[in-house]
């Protein structure tokens, strides 16, 4: 159990103390933290003794007087301290199991643990809660949680996630209800699965719990080249029934927030809806409402661009599948810039296979393979084709080698809901 320190915060109570990577806090008075959960609560007091253990093996306390809420300002490792909760389910959509051997270690990790989804934000199935775990997420009201409901079907539910337990759904639902707990629901939607008829009842369903359910996010299964099991994809035929019944089901329940991703609407070859439809956009990052963020950046950014610049500039845009026709039609309004060249290439996912159309699984080798053939002076890539720890893409390949073998300036788009800092380019 090592809560490990991997950076600390300039002008931070642990930049103060000397506290650098790789050091360890064994105890918060007395206390040995499990989790950033123990961290903040033990922290949150105007003495505290913190027993450290250095880089090179020295102990050291210190004794610190602080404001009762002023954050040590520790930047950890993990966030969960002790062992992080596997997941004991099989899902038959799991992505983790359509991967192929020899990537980082990190993406064969197979978590289902409530502090992560409470910290920070990924989906648990409720599957593998003890009732200590109900206990301390009771005790310290620890949500919004964000819960796989995928459907409300029990035996459905079953026969999906490859679970006896996953029956448990009602039950668990039933104690975040009892307990005051939020929580955000996701439906990853598996045709001949949990479409139509079920997804019409699991939405009536999950109604029940409008007091403390926050949202629901329909997204499509993902398949890669490498899955075992014979999943079909969302068709156009698919995507149309299902924007068709959440409609209505919206229509019947107003002010009850339930979203398809994008990916629906791109393939029914339907406009995305206005920013009312996402209400606070609470599952963006599920790719539920993207497109409306982007689109609407876009044209509010546009007015303040001049009709022409002071110099010629060329940039090209690696996209995804999913993006490509939206931003086909951003260029068409970028061409009538004077100066202004610009490029749209659709990356395709030869690592991952056809069906795999987001930004955040195209790897290294998918760009180099796309791009290769093209003179290239400013290329733009979204953040989210590089880990954020390790600045690698999905097959392991370094930014900065990347970097070396693309030969042209690279520009790396922090926030891929926004145009500004592409619009910043043009200035």
């Amino acid at each position: 159990m090592t809560a490990e320190i991997l950076q600390t915060e300039k002008n931070s109570i642990a930049e103060d103390l000397g506290l650098s990577q790789g050091d360890l806090i064994l105890k918060i008075n007395g206390v040995v933290p499990k989790d950033y959960i123990d961290y903040k609560f033990l922290t949150a007091c105007e003495e505290l003794d913190l027993l450290i253990k250095h880089s090179d093996g020295t102990p050291e306390i210190f004794e610190i007087e602080k404001d009762f809420d002023e954050d040590l300002g520790i930047v950890f490792k993990s966030a969960v301290f002790d062992r992080i909760k596997p997941c004991t389910n099989h899902c038959i959509f799991c992505f983790v199991d359509g991967q192929p051997d020899g990537l980082r270690d990190t993406l064969y990790i197979k978590d289902d643990d409530y502090r992560l989804s409470y910290l920070q934000g990924s989906y648990v199935t409720l599957t593998n809660l003890t009732d200590k775990d109900r206990e301390r997420i009771s005790q310290m009201h620890l949500g919004p949680l964000y819960v796989s409901v995928h459907t409300m079907n029990t035996e459905l539910r079953e026969k999906m996630l490859r679970n006896p337990k996953a029956k448990n759904i009602v039950k668990e639902l039933d104690f975040l209800k009892k307990n005051d707990i939020p929580f955000h629901a996701q439906i990853v939607l598996c045709p001949d699965y949990n479409d139509g008829d079920e997804l019409e009842y699991t939405l009536n369903q999950l109604y029940k719990y409008k007091k403390v359910l926050l949202s629901v996010a329909i997204v499509p299964v993902g398949i890669t080249k490498f899955r075992k099991d014979c999943l079909k994809t969302v068709d156009k035929e698919i995507a149309e029934k299902s924007i068709e019944i959440v409609n209505e089901f919206n229509k019947k329940k107003k002010k009850f927030p339930v979203c398809l991703s994008d990916e629906f609407f791109l393939i029914a070859k339907q406009p995305v809806p206005e920013k009312e439809y996402y209400g606070n956009f609470s599952q963006i990052e599920d790719g539920v409402g993207a497109i409306r963020l982007l689109t609407d950046s876009f044209y509010n950014g546009l007015k303040k661009i001049p009709k022409k610049l002071k110099k010629k500039i060329s940039i090209t845009f690696a996209l995804a599948k999913s993006s490509y026709d939206t931003f086909i039609k951003f260029k068409d309004e970028l061409d009538k810039i004077e100066n202004l060249e610009v490029e749209m290439v659709k990356i395709v996912s030869s690592f991952w296979g056809k069906d795999i159309t987001v930004a955040g699984l195209l790897s290294s080798s998918d760009l180099i393979n796309s791009l290769s053939d093209r003179k290239i002076e400013n290329l733009i890539i979204p953040s989210v084709m590089l880990s954020p720890y390790t600045n690698d893409f999905i097959d392991g390949v370094n930014f900065e080698d990347f970097k070396k073998k693309m030969n042209c300036n690279i520009h790396v788009i922090k926030d891929i809901y926004s145009f500004n800092e592409i619009f910043n380019l043009l200035k």
